[in-house]
């Protein structure tokens, strides 16, 4: 059983400092790459999907979160207000009241939704520090957060169209779920006060988990304040779960902040807001890889997804030459050259690295490659170019497997 925490660190991926705070880690570089190849993976799903990107501030004043109700129903976990210049300024718990803002910021016609918007947006949670933990429970989030405007008939396809899109991610990531379950409300009042409201949007997510054949759980007391939601459940090696994506109905706020389209009618009508995350927080997307792949990432995302490996002094210029075409191309690409110790040593140093370059004086005198791969096979020594273009295709087709033997180098 991996624990991301060790990993983390052994691997130079992520750490904390008592001087930034509980909850509070930074990225390093490596660590970094794998959650920069992330996030623009998922801005790429989401753009193809027909999602708008937007930025909004990680501030809002305390009276944007009255009226979305995190103020009446979500204050234990936020911070406490912050005066500045006479007014009270507290950082987001969530994006969506800023992206309802930003919806009524302009005029919509029903020919344009779903008006799908999407960010990957800084939040911030007044965690008790005894829940802390790695990057599973950390206090400063980065969420991969959208939502989506629609009309009331649209809700069930929007929502379809988001599991869909967490179905494909998943697989793109290696994942698997552990279950899926419907959260609704429970007893007690941290819930908003509309039965009607809630009918609705739970017969809506059950429609959906219904039609699309997975099998799911109900489960009252884990729904939002303002809406039920569909939960992806993962468990790590101990069997511990926790929540990673999500969609979610919400009548609520477009209620609460007067949302409106004109329809075709010619009068304004209210939206569906269907909240959707397709890897949840990045913190905890990249804690569960970490534990799913024991550092060794699929190839795609992997911090350093290629080694060159000079077996002398003699073979240091070609293996750099290699390292540079590499980069060029667009693949994460390391040098490690006779100083680190024998051919043997290096390669059990980089046994996390996807692939494995070996240039020795034949391959140097025809321009190949010798492959060690990851899992360890080895290919017969090939051209560079039909050793890079066969990676780039794999890589950047976010594929699971390591090499294609049947592919063409083209």
């Amino acid at each position: 059983m991996h624990d991301h925490r060790k990993l983390g660190r052994e691997l130079n991926l992520f750490d904390t400092d008592p001087l930034i705070g509980a909850g509070l880690p930074y990225w390093l570089p490596d660590g970094a790459a794998v959650r920069h190849v992330l996030e623009e993976y998922i801005r790429d799903v989401e753009r193809r999907a027909g999602y708008r990107h937007v930025y909004s501030p990680v501030l809002g004043k305390r009276e944007l979160y009255e009226i979305s109700g995190h103020w009446a129903h979500y204050s234990d976990d936020m911070y406490p207000p912050m005066d500045v210049g006479g007014e009270q300024l507290v950082l987001r718990p969530s994006l969506c009241p800023h992206h309802a803002l930003i919806f009524r910021s302009r005029a919509h016609s029903y020919r344009e939704l779903p008006l799908r918007v999407a960010e990957l947006g800084g939040m911030y949670r007044s965690e008790l520090s005894g829940v802390l933990g790695g990057l599973t429970r950390v206090r400063a989030i980065q969420l991969n957060d959208a939502h989506i405007f629609c009309t009331l008939e649209q809700v069930a396809g929007e929502t379809r169209a988001a599991l869909e899109l967490i179905r494909r991610a998943y697989g793109a990531l290696g994942i698997h779920p552990a279950r899926y379950r419907l959260s609704l409300p429970g007893p007690g009042g941290k819930y908003v006060a509309d039965p009607d409201m809630w009918r609705r949007a739970g017969e809506l997510l059950t429609e959906v988990l219904d039609s699309v054949g997975v099998e799911y759980e109900a489960v009252e007391g884990e729904a939002a304040f303002y809406g039920p939601k569909i939960d992806v459940q993962i468990a790590d090696g101990a069997g511990r779960e926790a929540t990673l994506s999500t969609v979610q109905v919400d009548f609520h706020q477009p209620r609460q902040f007067d949302l409106r389209y004109t329809g075709p009618d010619g009068t304004g009508h209210r939206p569906v807001m269907v909240h959707r995350s397709i890897i949840g927080s990045v913190e905890r997307a990249v804690a569960h890889l970490i534990e799913v792949h024991g550092g060794a990432f699929p190839a795609w995302l992997a911090p350093v997804q290629l080694v060159a490996l000079p077996i002398s002094e003699a073979e240091v210029p070609a293996a750099t030459a290699l390292v540079r075409q590499c980069v060029d191309r667009g693949l994460r690409a390391e040098l490690a050259g006779p100083e680190g110790g024998t051919l043997g040593a290096r390669i059990r140093d980089a046994r996390l690295v996807p692939y494995q370059a070996v240039i020795g004086s034949r391959e140097m005198a025809d321009g190949r490659v010798a492959l060690r791969l990851r899992d360890g096979r080895r290919i017969d020594p090939l051209p560079a170019a039909e050793v890079l273009a066969r990676v780039l295709a794999l890589t950047s087709g976010h594929s699971l497997d390591l090499w294609d033997a049947g592919a063409s180098p083209g």
